[in-house]
């Protein structure tokens, strides 16, 4: 179909008016104490450990029960009751197709609190997701529609507060033009890296990613002495934002480079979309430093110029660079960064110490194996063995203490490397590219990579261990990250244990157990993970535990918790009628919220049981 002139003109008005409705100032109302000065736990853009903080958390005195009005005129689009995550929260959607979020809320107004309460006890289930037809429950700016709260994975009374455009990005309420928040201060910055960003690359020398220390200066944040680079590296930096009268350290959307007086680099995190928000984990460095580069298959768009290592510094040799990164708030704050880089031919000979992966021997850094020798004397040469060819690998560079060797992986994963008499077995099995579809199986552990399983390339190491008797399993670590999930399948000889409590756990560095879980297919394990680390086995053949706090006829309260695997689910019976309970697991308290007009009377009955299937019961009498 061919659009006349007059109707394309048309339709791209209302396009342009829709999206300039959806940042226009003074559209939306600031949802606790409108007209008064208020303050911030979080603001967009601040880095938390696997995404971007994607709205505001606004301060509620420390306390519960503040009133959360609507921001704009709308309907409630959406209702969601939960113990994680955003808790109880409201979806509004608004007549210029944006939406508000209002997430961990203590309660719900009437009609809300009510309309939600009978799907609940319809469904019998005692958290729910409900999404209402346009126009169901509607709502009128500053309508009080809930109370503030601390459920959900909420770590102290707050509201958070969301604004996401006609394609669900969230977008930052800070450009609607709140005057209850004040902020005058600038960006502050901790520290500063350079990394190497190709094979070639080298930071003072060496192949090796380095922080410096910052001076504060003539007004501007440094870094002293001059740093010499090869090749291009890349800018990383450790920054936080404070808001007036605020000790909170926060985020702040933009990052510019400037070489001499020319911007080379823009990213403003602006809008996020959900479905790439994981993307947060290339745009940073072990969810700490800010990439000011764009690392290859980073799917954020935010980036200005949008091509693979844009914001890359290089400098030809004897070239003296002069950067300066400004470091820009929602309010405009400003903050200097300046850096003095000079370009020099890759040494072979390092002036002092070859710090090059600390006392490690064999080390891996993005697509490149690190080997180190200190037996190696020059002209030593190492013989790599990839698929039946072998290949000679002089040194990259040498200090005082130790050689180091550099080799691409993606020229091939060793077999294995002979260096002075030794030989070397890499712990690499295979490289896994990004974006392929690829199944791993070397008889003990088969792994299925989907095409959005990584986020980078991946070169898989595995290895096994035992805990407690039972058999474990290592994948790479914590730091090589995944998109989506793997799904995993393990091989346990000679298990004699119960399959049906046994499953697999996260183990971490503390001892710490996290229920993974998985089926089995003996003498198979299969389970699915979104992050690396150590697995291991372990059974749960021990039922929660449950305690009364409070059985009478206006409440039945208890403390439920579990002992490994975690509580799965709930359900209480009084007098042979389903009755909703609450749950707050930061407390392992749940209590009953019954129909209104409702007294408890009669038997009460109620069944917990964890992750592994074990049931505990409870019966009582009102």
């Amino acid at each position: 179909m061919k659009l006349n002139k007059g109707l394309y003109t048309l339709l791209f008005v209302c396009i342009a008016l829709v999206f300039l409705s959806q940042t226009q100032k003074g559209y939306y109302l600031f949802p606790i104490k409108p007209g008064q000065q208020n303050f911030l736990a979080g603001n967009m853009s601040e880095i938390r450990s696997n995404h971007f903080h994607t709205g505001l958390d606004i301060k509620t005195e420390g306390r519960q029960g503040l009133a959360v009005l609507a921001s704009a005129d709308g309907y409630v689009s959406k209702i969601k009751v939960s113990s994680f995550g955003y808790g109880n929260v409201l979806y509004l959607k608004h007549t210029n197709g944006t939406s508000t979020v209002y997430a961990h809320l203590r309660s719900f107004e009437s009609p809300i609190a009510k309309f939600m309460q009978g799907k609940i006890y319809e469904a019998r289930e005692n958290e729910l997701e409900y999404t209402l037809k346009p126009g169901e429950l509607p709502i009128s700016q500053r309508d009080t529609i809930a109370y503030s709260g601390n459920t959900g994975s909420s770590g102290g009374p707050h509201l958070h507060f969301e604004i996401r455009d006609s394609l669900n990005r969230a977008i930052d309420p800070l450009h609607a033009g709140f005057k209850e928040i004040v902020d005058t201060t600038s960006p502050i910055v901790r520290r500063v890296a350079i990394s190497p960003l190709t094979p070639d690359s080298r930071v003072n020398g060496m192949y090796r990613r380095q922080e410096f220390s910052l001076i504060y200066s003539s007004g501007a944040f440094q870094v002293q002495p001059t740093i010499k680079i090869s090749g291009k590296v890349g800018i990383e930096v450790l920054a936080y934002d404070q808001l007036d009268e605020m000790y909170n350290r926060n985020g702040f959307p933009i990052f510019e480079i400037y070489e001499a007086d020319k911007k080379i680099f823009r990213a403003e995190v602006n809008e996020i979309d959900f479905n790439i928000g994981r993307h947060i984990l290339l745009h940073t460095y072990r969810n700490r430093y800010t990439r000011l580069y764009k690392k290859p298959n980073n799917k954020f768009s935010f980036y200005e110029p949008d091509t693979v290592l844009s914001g890359a510094i290089s400098a030809m040799p004897g070239e003296e660079k002069s950067i300066t990164v400004k470091l820009l708030d929602a309010y405009a704050n400003e903050s200097d960064l300046r850096i003095q880089f000079s370009g020099e031919l890759a040494p072979t000979d390092l002036e002092g110490i070859n710090y090059t992966s600390g006392n490690s021997q064999i080390d891996y850094q993005e697509n490149v194996l690190i080997l180190n020798s200190t037996a190696a004397e020059e002209g030593d040469l190492a013989i790599v063995h990839v698929n039946g060819l072998s290949m000679e690998l002089p040194y990259a560079y040498a200090g005082r203490n130790k050689r180091t060797y550099l080799w691409d992986m993606r020229l091939g994963v060793p077999d294995s490397i002979d260096l002075c008499s030794e030989t070397i077995l890499p712990e690499v099995e295979a490289r896994i590219p990004a974006g392929e579809e690829l199944l791993f199986d070397n008889g003990e552990v088969r792994i299925n990579f989907e095409k959005e399983s990584l986020l980078d390339d991946l070169y898989l190491r595995i290895g096994h261990f035992e805990e407690k008797g039972l058999k474990g399993l290592t994948i790479n670590d914590q730091f090589d990250y995944l998109w989506q999930q793997v799904s995993v399948r393990m091989k346990v000889d000679n298990f004699q244990g119960d399959t049906s409590k046994t499953h697999m756990y996260q183990l971490y560095r503390n001892g710490h157990k996290n229920f993974v879980g998985g089926n089995w297919q003996v003498p198979f394990i299969n389970f699915k993970t979104r992050v690396f680390g150590d697995f291991v086995l372990a059974t749960d053949s021990i039922p929660p535990s449950i305690r009364a706090v409070r059985v009478n006829s206006r409440e039945i309260r208890f403390v439920i918790k579990d002992n490994l695997s975690g509580i799965k689910d709930f359900n209480a019976w009084v007098d042979g009628k389903w009755t909703q309970m609450r749950y707050e697991h930061k407390q392992a308290i749940i209590w009953s919220d019954p129909l209104p007009g409702t007294t408890l009377k009669g038997e009460v009955l109620l069944k917990v049981r964890d992750r592994a299937n074990n049931e505990a019961i409870y019966k009582g009498n009102i």
